[in-house]
C-alpha cells in the first residue's frame, strides 16, 4: 500500500499544473535540443546531445514523482480539521525549554520550517500528530532529546 500525499487544494493544483507545463512545453523543448543535437553527427563526442539527452532523463523522473504525488493525493481540508487532536492540517502552539512556538503541520511540498510549516512526514510533526492539547511529547533532536507541551490546537 503507497501512503498518503498530504497537500492543499491550492499546492495541488500548482502541482496539476507543473505537470501539464511538464508533459506539454518543457518535454518538447527538450526532444527539440536532442534532434538538433543529432543533426550535428557523430553522438561521442556531441556534448549538446548528453547533456539533453540527460536533461530528459531528470525531466521524465520529474513527471513521474509528480504524478505519484497526484495519484496518492490527500487534501487538507482546512474547513474539517480536528481542533483536539493534532493532525495534518493542525497549527499547533508548543512549548519547549520556556520557549513558546507554532508549528503548522503540513504535506512535504509545503514544508518551511523557518516560516513554522513542518512536513507531517518529519520526526517533529510524528511525535505531535495524535497527541491532545496538554499533553506532552518527547522528541529525538538532532541534539538530543527534547520534551514538546501542546498548548494549543488551532
Amino acid at each position: 500500500m503507497t501512503k498518503p500525499f498530504y497537500i492543499s487544494k491550492e499546492a495541488l493544483e500548482r502541482l496539476q499544473n507543473e505537470l501539464k507545463a511538464f508533459k506539454t512545453t518543457k518535454r518538447r523543448e527538450v526532444t527539440d535540443k536532442i534532434e538538433a543535437a543529432l543533426a550535428l553527427g557523430d553522438l561521442s563526442e556531441n556534448a549538446e546531445y548528453h547533456d539533453a539527452k540527460d536533461e530528459l532523463a531528470m525531466l521524465e523522473g520529474r513527471i513521474l514523482e509528480i504524478e505519484d504525488q497526484i495519484k496518492n493525493a490527500v487534501i487538507i481540508d482546512e474547513s474539517k480539521k480536528a481542533t483536539d487532536m493534532v493532525d495534518v492540517g493542525s497549527e499547533i502552539d508548543v512549548e519547549t525549554e520556556g520557549q513558546k512556538i507554532t508549528y503548522k503541520i503540513v504535506g512535504p511540498n509545503e514544508a518551511d520550517p523557518a516560516h513554522g510549516f513542518i512536513s507531517n512526514e518529519t520526526p517533529l510533526a510524528q511525535a505531535l500528530l495524535g497527541h491532545r492539547q496538554g499533553e506532552s511529547v518527547e522528541f529525538n533532536a538532532p541534539s538530543g532529546k527534547k520534551m514538546y507541551r501542546i498548548v494549543s490546537i488551532k
